[in-house]
């Protein structure tokens, strides 16, 4: 078993979906300090985006992943979202996945739903039993 880690709004969708899960978690806030993951992780975002798709990823998780030694141990990418957005849908999980190229695991709607919650509890667990088995070989 491994960590997720995650941001949410004051809207607390993905803080709900997050505990859905019941993985340990640990949770970015916009005004503490930035913690740092020494150990492997999944972050998931939801996705805030413009017209453009501008703002998807938001503020506090990219300061989170600047720091080089978080951005290490990011194993995936799982991403919230709104499909009234069209195009953008879960656009942060592209992005970060894009850009820290790590695999964009899911995608789920607002809180998202129970298939959903279960869909992510197989994929964590087939995930970290393929990171054991990685670190058994060395």
């Amino acid at each position: 078993m491994a960590l997720l880690v995650y941001y949410s709004s004051a809207t607390g969708n993905t803080d709900y979906f997050v505990q859905q899960i019941g993985e340990p978690s640990l949770r970015l806030f916009k005004k503490t300090a930035i913690p740092k993951v020494l150990e492997p992780y999944v972050l998931v975002v939801p996705t805030y985006a413009g017209a453009k798709g501008d703002g998807a990823v938001p503020k506090t998780v990219i300061n989170f992943l600047n720091d080089s030694e978080n951005r290490q141990f990011l194993k995936g990418v799982i991403a919230g979202g709104n499909r009234n957005f069209g195009w953008a849908y879960a656009l942060a999980g592209k992005v970060i996945s894009q850009k820290c190229r790590v695999p964009w695991l899911y995608s789920f709607e607002l809180r998202g739903t129970t298939e959903d919650v279960n869909l992510v509890r197989q994929g964590l667990g087939k995930l970290w039993k393929q990171i054991a088995q990685k670190k058994q070989t060395f």
